[in-house]
């Protein structure tokens, strides 16, 4: 397999695992460099990249490689900055009938943080997203006076940075308004710079003129006291002057842990919609549209099967189809049902093991923010309590273990005690939407990162 072909196979599985945000930032200008004594030698636009990809994706990077050439043994990193035109070259593919898939985010526009390749015309709608499409359809058309702030809040990959950036993009088209798009963790990273810089004037100059400010998953300030701070008064100077503001998280602002409640109050004056699941229509009408913006077609039947089984998040619907474009270039060939079949039972394989413990206890450490060794621990405090507890119900809903064999991974916990616990979760999904959606999460985040 060509080298070009291989990252691209990778990149497809890996683009399955993390955030969106995450991928366009640290990918999008990477590829392979040479493969070498069955190393493949990774390129990279800078060395802050190759120390962030080396230490956060090494073992996945890797994996996935392996996953499609078993012969790749080692990888390794180099630093090549003007890498973008040769990588533009290197995705072309002779004699082939249909249009190679290109990497898409490079087409970001600098000044606004908008990609012009998401826009209403190409969401999909349904009963799912109806009402978060409606409000971000009216907001573009009237914005600063109209749901502000608009918070629209989902599990990961159904399609909120889409409609974000699609209202950005709405509004961009006259030029009269100054339109930024920006994830949370880069407004993190800049409070950050501007904080060791000395230049937090420069930071604020930067936002004050801002007509649209759409910042993307939000929930990444959780527990960053000194970034709400800033993120408080800049909300707060543009709101003043009715300045638009929109907002998404993977959650409701109420299960935002280790939130101010001035933010959080912030978050919940104006519009929150939420977007839920596609059924299989909408996600077979999802795929076909995706397809076609590749410049790709394939028999409705296998749209439908992929939408039978990949119900997860249109994410890994897209990665899914990505893998078949794919696999159709390299081997010249239509692709069929069993194709398919295949190609998601691998995929299926690669996840299988996704809910160990120990992954467990940090998604859920993270999510309540609290100390791992306190979860396994002897702490009554309230929040170490609910982690505890939650970690419980998870573990025996969906793995089945026994409550003893829960009770001594937990820390030696007597096992009515854990009885007792799950129990209580239990009668709690049944009554309480915040606790049953917080669970949902938090078993939706362990499949994904």
């Amino acid at each position: 397999m060509e080298k070009e072909n291989l990252w691209k196979s990778a990149l497809a599985q890996i683009q399955l695992d993390i955030s969106e945000p995450n991928f366009k930032t640290w990918f999008k200008k990477t590829s392979i460099s040479e493969i070498k004594d069955n190393k493949a030698i990774i390129s990279v636009p800078s060395n802050f990249v190759k120390s962030w990809i080396k230490k956060k994706y090494h073992k996945k990077i890797l994996k996935s490689l392996k996953n499609v050439n078993s012969n790749i043994e080692d990888i390794d990193y180099i630093i090549l900055a003007n890498n973008t035109d040769e990588k533009k070259e290197a995705i072309k593919v002779e004699n082939n009938n249909h249009p190679q898939m290109e990497f898409q985010e490079l087409s970001l526009d600098p000044e606004t943080g908008l990609n012009p390749k998401y826009t209403f015309d190409n969401f999909v709608i349904g009963p799912f997203n109806e009402l978060a499409h409606a409000a971000g359809f009216a907001v573009s058309d009237n914005p600063g006076f109209v749901y502000n702030p608009l918070f629209i809040y989902s599990k990961t990959g159904l399609g909120k940075t889409h409609l974000l950036q699609a209202i950005g993009n709405k509004i961009n088209k006259n030029k009269e308004k100054k339109v930024l798009y920006i994830p949370a963790q880069k407004f993190i990273s800049e409070i950050i710079s501007a904080i060791r810089g000395n230049k937090m004037d420069d930071f604020k100059y930067k936002y004050k003129d801002i007509d649209v400010f759409i910042i993307d998953d939000i929930q990444f300030l959780s527990g960053k006291e000194k970034t709400q701070e800033e993120f408080f008064h800049t909300f707060n100077e543009l709101y003043e002057k009715n300045k638009q503001i929109i907002l998404s998280s993977d959650r409701h602002p109420k299960s935002i842990s280790a939130l101010t409640d001035r933010l959080r109050s912030r978050f919940e004056g104006g519009m929150i919609a939420d977007i839920g699941c596609p059924d299989t229509e909408t996600r077979a009408a999802i795929l076909k549209a995706k397809a076609k913006e590749k410049g790709f077609s394939f028999p409705d039947n296998v749209y439908y099967y992929i939408a039978d089984n990949v119900k997860k998040n249109i994410r890994e619907l897209e990665g899914v189809l990505n893998k078949i474009i794919i696999q159709q270039q390299i081997t010249k060939k239509n692709i069929n049902i069993e194709d398919v079949k295949l190609i998601i039972k691998n995929i299926n394989q690669i996840s299988s093991s996704s809910l160990s413990f120990s992954k467990l206890i940090k998604t859920v450490s993270d999510f309540y923010d609290v100390n791992e060794k306190d979860i396994t621990g002897k702490s009554r405090k309230r929040e170490i309590v609910k982690s505890r507890q939650i970690i419980i119900y998870i573990l025996r809903k969906n793995l089945n273990y026994s409550f003893p064999y829960i009770a001594k991974k937990i820390g030696g916990k007597d096992h009515t005690t854990i009885m007792y616990s799950f129990s209580k979760i239990e009668n709690e999904v049944k009554k309480n939407n915040d606790i049953k959606e917080e669970i949902s999460y938090i078993e939706e985040s362990l499949t994904t990162t």
